[in-house]
C-alpha cells in the first residue's frame, strides 16, 4: 500500500521502538506531526529548538532508545546545533530531522535566499553521520544507515534533512524490517575472552566494579547487579553514572568523593569497568587514587567501541560488545564458583552510612541565606524514593557530589560536556519517557535555571509531576569564585557575573502556569517539597543561598572536595 514518506519515517523508527517526537512544527512536518498523534506518539512542542533536543537526550537515556528531535529549516536547525554538540560529546543517540528550501543540492549562484543556508557540512563534525534526502526512495536506506550508525560503536547523534519537494512523496514499500536485518543488535564478547576476564575475577582477592554513564543510559543496571552479586565487591560510581542499581544501594560509592570509595579503589587488584570511558574524572584509571597498585593491578573492560579499547590506558582483557548482552555473559562464566564477599565489604558500607549521617548533621545553619549544603541536605532528604533527580549548575552540582542524601535509581545530568541550563529539558523529557508516572525533581542554581526558564510552560501544559528546586545568589558562582582567586577579594569589579537581586523564579513560575513557593528557612525545604509533590503539580522553590559559600570563598573553604574536583583539569597529567 503506498504512504506518504513522512508516514514512511514514522514506520521506520516505531521499527526502532521509537514513540516520541519533540519539535516546533517546521512547515515541511506539519503532516508527519498530525500522522505521529494519530498513530499514538507522544508529540511535544517546547518553546526552543536547543531545549528539544535536550529533551530528546532525556527520553533517550531513560528508555535506552534512540530519541527524535525535529527542527524547522534555517534558524530552527541553527537553534539544536548546540544540543546537537551536547550529544556528541554525552553520547547520546539522537536523530536530528531538519527542513530544508527544495533542490538544495541543485547548483546556484544566487544570493539572498531566504531561511536558506546548506546545513549539512555544518554539522559534519557536530554529529556521527550527516545526510541530505534527495530523492524519496533514500527514505529507508538512510534512516537505516543513520540508526545504524548512531547505535554502533560509541552512541552518537546523527542529522537527516529532508527539502520541501521530498517529503510528501509516495512510496510503495513493504512493511519495515527489523532493527536485526539491517545492524548489530546488542553484539556479545567473544567466549574466550569472556572466559579469561572470570579467571581473573576468580583470582582476585580485592576486586571492584567501576560503573560508568552508560549502565543507565542502556538500561542495563539490573544485569550489572547480578555480576556484582557473584562478584561480591563494591560498586563504584563514575561522576558521569550517579544512579543506583536497585538492590546494591548499599555497596556503591562514588568515586573521589567517599572514603570507602578511595579505598576499595587503592586495595583494588581487579577493576572490572562497565560503560566507562575511563577519562578525565577517574583520572585514565591510572593516576591519583589508582596510582598505588598501577602496575600490578588487573583491568577487564566492557566497550561497545573496539576503538576506545586501551586509549586511556592498558587493558588485560577487553570484551567487546554490548554491556546488556556481555555482563549477562561474564556472570554466567562466573556461576561455577562464586566467590565470597570481598572482606573489607562489610566496613565499607558502614562507613559510607556514617558518612551520610555525618554530612547531614554537619552541614551548616545559617541566620542568613541558607548554606549551599544545607539546601542539597534538605532537598535530598525530601527527594521520594522513587524520584528522577536531575541536576544542573556549577558551583551547587559540586556541592551536590558530596552533600546528597539520597540514592536514587535515576540521575540525570550533564557530566562529559558540562552544558548548563541543559536541566530543565532534562527533567521534562525525562519525566515524559516514564509517563509522568514518577515524580520528578530538578536541583539547579539560578544561573542555570534562567538558560531555559521558558520551558516551565511546557512543564505546565503536559501537567508533570516535577518540583524544582532553585539555589539563588544572583551570580555566576564559579566564576565569581575565579575572579577572587585571581584578584582578591574587592580588587576588581568582577564584570559580567552578577545580575538583578530582585529575580523571583516562584513569580515567574505562576506567570507561566505553575506552582511557586519562596522558602528562606531550612527545616521549611523538606515540607514544601513534600507537600509540591503531594500537589501533582509542577511547582519551583525559590531557595536564597549564601553567596559567598557558594564561590567557595578566596581559598574555596567552603566549596567540598573542591581539589578533587580540580584534578579532572589536569592538563598533560599522565
Amino acid at each position: 500500500m503506498p504512504v506518504k514518506v513522512y508516514e514512511r519515517i514514522l514506520q521506520l523508527l516505531e521499527a526502532e521502538g521509537i514513540d516520541a517526537l519533540f519539535g516546533i512544527p517546521d512547515p515541511n512536518f506539519v503532516h508527519l506531526f498530525v500522522e505521529a498523534e494519530k498513530r499514538g506518539w507522544k508529540v511535544v512542542a517546547p518553546h526552543h529548538e536547543l531545549a528539544v533536543g535536550f529533551m530528546a537526550e532525556a527520553y533517550s537515556r531513560m528508555t535506552g532508545r534512540p530519541a527524535l528531535c525535529i527542527a524547522t529549516l534555517g534558524p530552527g536547525v541553527a537553534n539544536a546545533a548546540g544540543s546537537m554538540i551536547c550529544a556528541k560529546v554525552e553520547n547520546s543517540p539522537v536523530i536530528f530531522l531538519g527542513g530544508q528550501r527544495g533542490r538544495v543540492t541543485e547548483q546556484r549562484v544566487r544570493r539572498g535566499r531566504i531561511q536558506f543556508v546548506k546545513q549539512t557540512p555544518l554539522f559534519e563534525n557536530s554529529v556521527k553521520y550527516s545526510a541530505c534526502i534527495e530523492y524519496a526512495d533514500q527514505t529507508d536506506e538512510i534512516i537505516r544507515h543513520a540508526l545504524r550508525v548512531a547505535q554502533s560503536g560509541t552512541p552518537g547523534p546523527v542529522y537527516i534533512e529532508y527539502p520541501a519537494h521530498v517529503i510528501q512523496d509516495e512510496l510503495d514499500l513493504p512493511a519495515p524490517l527489523p532493527p536485526e536485518a539491517y545492524r548489530l543488535v546488542q553484539p556479545g564478547a567473544d567466549a574466550s575472552m569472556v572466559a579469561k576476564a572470570a579467571e581473573l575475577i576468580q583470582a582476585a582477592k580485592s576486586p571492584i566494579l567501576l560503573v560508568g554513564h552508560a549502565v543507565h543510559t542502556s538500561r542495563g543496571g539490573q544485569q550489572v547487579k547480578a555480576l556484582a552479586d557473584a562478584m561480591a565487591c563494591p560498586l563504584i560510581q563514575t561522576s558521569g553514572g550517579t544512579s543506583f542499581i536497585q538492590g546494591v544501594q548499599e555497596r556503591t560509592f562514588p568515586y573521589g568523593f567517599s572514603d570507602a570509595a578511595i579505598e576499595a579503589v587503592v586495595k583494588s587488584d581487579l577493576c572490572v569497568a562497565i560503560g566507562t570511558e575511563l577519562g578525565e574524572p577517574v583520572h585514565y584509571g591510572k593516576w591519583r587514587h589508582w596510582a598505588d597498585n598501577n602496575a600490578t593491578r588487573k583491568w577487564v573492560h566492557i566497550e561497545l567501541d573496539p576503538a576506545a579499547i586501551g586509549v586511556n590506558r592498558p587493558v588485560d582483557v577487553p570484551l567487546v560488545g554490548d554491556l546488556r548482552t556481555v555482563v549477562p555473559q561474564l556472570t554466567e562464566a562466573l556461576k561455577a564458583r562464586p566467590r565470597k564477599p570481598s572482606p573489607d565489604l562489610a566496613r565499607w558500607i558502614e562507613a559510607d552510612r556514617k558518612r551520610l549521617l555525618k554530612l547531614a548533621e554537619s552541614a551548616p545553619r545559617l541566620d542568613g541565606p541558607m548554606h549551599t549544603a544545607r539546601w542539597v541536605v534538605e532537598a535530598t532528604k525530601a527527594f521520594p524514593q522513587d524520584g528522577i533527580l536531575v541536576r544542573d549548575g556549577g558551583a551547587t552540582v559540586i556541592f551536590q557530589w558530596t552533600y546528597s542524601l539520597c540514592k536514587p535509581q535515576d540521575v540525570i545530568w550533564n557530566q562529559n560536556f558540562g552544558h548548563l541550563g541543559t536541566g530543565l529539558p532534562y527533567a521534562i523529557g525525562a519525566s515524559l519517557a516514564d509517563g509522568a508516572k514518577r515524580p520528578t525533581m530538578l536541583l539547579t542554581s539560578d544561573s542555570a535555571f534562567l538558560f531555559h526558564i521558558g520551558e516551565l510552560e511546557t512543564a505546565a501544559r503536559l501537567n508533570l509531576p516535577l518540583v524544582t528546586v532553585v539555589g539563588v545568589d544572583h551570580q555566576w558562582g564559579l566564576e565569581v569564585g575565579v575572579y577572587k582567586r585571581t584578584f582578591g577579594h574587592g580588587k576588581t569589579s568582577e564584570p559580567g557575573v552578577h545580575w538583578s537581586k530582585d529575580v523571583r523564579f516562584d513569580r515567574i513560575a505562576e506567570g507561566l502556569g505553575c506552582q511557586g513557593r519562596y522558602i528562606e528557612a531550612s527545616e521549611e525545604l523538606g515540607p514544601a517539597i513534600e507537600a509540591a509533590f503531594a500537589s501533582r503539580k509542577p511547582t519551583v522553590i525559590h531557595v536564597p543561598i549564601d553567596p559567598v559559600v557558594n564561590h567557595g570563598g578566596l581559598e574555596n573553604k567552603d566549596m567540598p572536595n573542591y581539589s578533587e574536583f580540580r584534578t579532572w583539569y589536569a592538563e598533560g597529567t599522565q
